[in-house]
């Protein structure tokens, strides 16, 4: 069985953070966030990791991360770009890039091993990788036994903004029901709330299990994403900020019966970067990590 691969999600233009989160330094030592992603995956066991990316940042991208993972792991760079789209579907007006969803689906070409998808702007915790690694590592290439890293809503919100979340619906045996993307969940006078489509806001439980894009796949998810993704821009092709998500293919992957989503669970500490207020949350916390010695002062 070959070590599973590690999606990194790392296209996006940081719009509400005010820059590139994902290449931005947490540490005096310099570490970007993805770097603990990337060094908690390396102790599980991945053995390759993909990073999404737009062309704009590429060279400054690769002089970050190829230099600490040469020697170590495979390396692929595929990239997220407006015009990835059906010809007829480009839309010179349109700058928001496609998604999460239609970032995946770049991937196809380079990735042939069970993987996982993460977030470059969330902190996961070596558990977590651990968890995923080992079910991975575990699975049938040829399986539609898919799963996905839960945690509480009330852990993952930040007190500075709205944050996009994918509430989960679970079962009794711990498979995924049903998973919706929220596009707008935050705190307002100690409550959680989320904004719907029409703009009424309604009360969300803090104990919501949502998704944070730390997702596991086998191969066989590719042979989801295209078609919906098609349908998705005949819909949308109007309109300029229309977003396909990863939890849009796995939503659909569920009601097909054709697959199951195992819900992982962690203990390890989540955190991450939505806004430049939360960086110095995101700090403190990495500055503790290393003087309780669970990273060395040097991960490279």
């Amino acid at each position: 069985m070959s070590k599973p691969t590690l999606v990194i999600l790392a296209a996006g233009m940081g719009s509400r953070y005010g820059g590139l989160k994902q290449i931005d330094s947490f540490s005096p030592e310099g570490d970007t966030i993805i770097d603990f992603s990337l060094y908690d995956a390396l102790q599980a066991g991945f053995g390759k990791f993909v990073f999404i990316i737009r062309k704009s940042f590429e060279k400054e991208f690769k002089e970050i991360f190829n230099k600490k993972l040469e020697g170590k792991a495979e390396i692929a760079y595929v990239f997220q770009e407006l015009e990835n789209v059906p010809e007829k579907y480009i839309n010179p007006e349109r700058t928001k890039p496609w998604g999460t969803g239609h970032a995946l689906l770049m991937t196809k070409d380079v990735v042939k091993e069970n993987f996982a998808i993460i977030n470059g702007d969330d902190f996961y915790g070596k558990e977590a990788f651990e968890v995923m690694a080992k079910s991975l590592s575990k699975k049938d290439m040829n399986s539609y036994d898919f799963n996905t890293m839960a945690y509480l809503l009330k852990n993952t919100v930040s007190d500075h903004g709205y944050v996009s979340r994918g509430e989960c619906l679970v079962n009794d045996k711990n498979y995924l029901v049903d998973v919706t993307e929220r596009t707008h969940i935050e705190k307002i006078d100690g409550k959680i709330i989320r904004k719907d489509d029409d703009g009424t806001y309604i009360l969300i439980d803090g104990n919501t299990v949502v998704s944070m894009n730390f997702w596991g796949f086998t191969p066989r998810f590719f042979e989801f994403g295209g078609a919906l993704f098609e349908k998705f821009l005949e819909m949308n092709k109007e309109n300029l900020k229309a977003e396909f998500y990863i939890p849009n293919i796995v939503s659909e992957i569920v009601k097909s019966n054709r697959a199951t989503v195992e819900v992982l669970k962690s203990d390890a500490q989540w955190f991450g970067v939505t806004y430049k207020d939360d960086k110095p949350i995101v700090q403190k916390a990495i500055e503790q990590l290393k003087n309780n010695s669970i990273y060395p002062k040097h991960l490279w």
